[in-house]
């Protein structure tokens, strides 16, 4: 009887005390967080912008935490084969995983892609790359009056390349179409590689491209506007959309996610790290001169923020007959 009473006792305290053993050991490992080396999984090939990023990121959360950033490809389905599996990798803060806006939202809502949006865990957005019209060096349109005009004045003929559907490019032409009043044709290509060589070919005669494609060829393309809130340091002649009365800001959306797993502690940490990553003077520098644009999402602000990007894209997508 005094056996029993024993491990009926020791059975008893196992249940009271082993749970303040894992918020002890949950505690512990946020605020030894990261103590090796971290895997940040990109959900497409190398050398696309989403690589690019993770390259900049990389020497500077070294220098910050003495751990290495080892960088992985999962690519397939425009992300959506990398976004399926997060879940299901283990939620230590030691796997992380590159998201983009407006994939995570609009991919879902256009078919079964093994993932629904509320199924990525965010903790910060970091920057984006705005929609931009480009045209050829030698092209007619000087300006982005000289576009608009053309395009209303001859509805359907302007042609204008771009990186697939329901994308960044895709939604910022629907949105620039709906405001304007002029009537263009959306060509997608198969990524901004595609549609900018469709632009240098004279396929077409504009394209919704990015800042960073004019940063990537000077003196190649003209950059008639770009969506931001004031004039980018590296284009400082370029217009933004806004001055014309075209309120446009915005582009493709990178940040951070992890598995739905992961602690809150892990997900504050990691949030606090790519945001002092944003501050490091360096890491700002490059981004600026290669076409970017700091963002600042971090995990507490969030909902609000996919909450107003989700209601925004809903509503393109509607427009753009992409879903009924």
């Amino acid at each position: 009887m005094r056996n029993r009473t024993m491990v009926a006792t020791l059975v008893l305290a196992g249940t009271l005390v082993v749970p303040n053993l894992i918020k002890v050991t949950h505690a512990a490992d946020a605020s030894n967080y990261p103590s090796r080396p971290v895997h940040y999984v990109i959900p497409f090939g190398p050398g696309g912008e989403s690589d690019i990023t993770a390259r900049l990121q990389q020497p500077i959360f070294q220098k910050m935490t003495g751990q290495n950033m080892i960088i992985e490809y999962k690519s397939g389905g425009g992300g959506a084969v990398g976004w399926s599996q997060l879940n299901s990798m283990k939620g230590d803060g030691y796997t992380i995983m590159g998201t983009n806006l407006p994939h995570i939202i609009v991919k879902p809502m256009m078919g079964n892609v093994g993932f629904k949006t509320k199924d990525i865990t965010n903790v910060y957005m970091f920057e984006y790359t705005p929609d931009a019209i480009l045209v050829a060096k030698d092209s007619p349109f000087k300006t982005l009056d000289d576009l608009i005009a053309y395009a209303k004045k001859h509805p359907g003929m302007l042609t204008m390349s771009g990186s697939g559907s329901g994308t960044a490019n895709h939604l910022a032409n629907v949105r620039f179409d709906n405001i304007t009043g002029a009537k263009t044709t959306y060509i997608p290509f198969k990524g901004t590689g595609a549609a900018y060589t469709a632009l240098r070919g004279g396929q077409v005669k504009a394209e919704w491209g990015y800042s960073t494609v004019a940063a990537n060829h000077p003196g190649e393309v003209r950059m008639l506007a770009v969506a931001t809130d004031k004039r980018m340091e590296i284009f400082p002649k370029v217009p933004t959309f806004k001055e014309k009365k075209i309120d446009m800001v915005g582009g493709a959306y990178r940040g951070v996610a992890v598995p739905k797993s992961t602690s809150e502690p892990i997900r504050k940490k990691l949030s606090d790290l790519i945001g002092k990553i944003n501050a490091d003077p360096q890491f700002k520098k490059s981004l600026a001169k290669r076409g970017f644009v700091e963002l600042n999402v971090p995990y507490d602000k969030m909902d609000a923020f996919m909450k107003k990007q989700t209601a925004k894209y809903t509503e393109l997508v509607k427009k753009a007959g992409l879903v009924h």
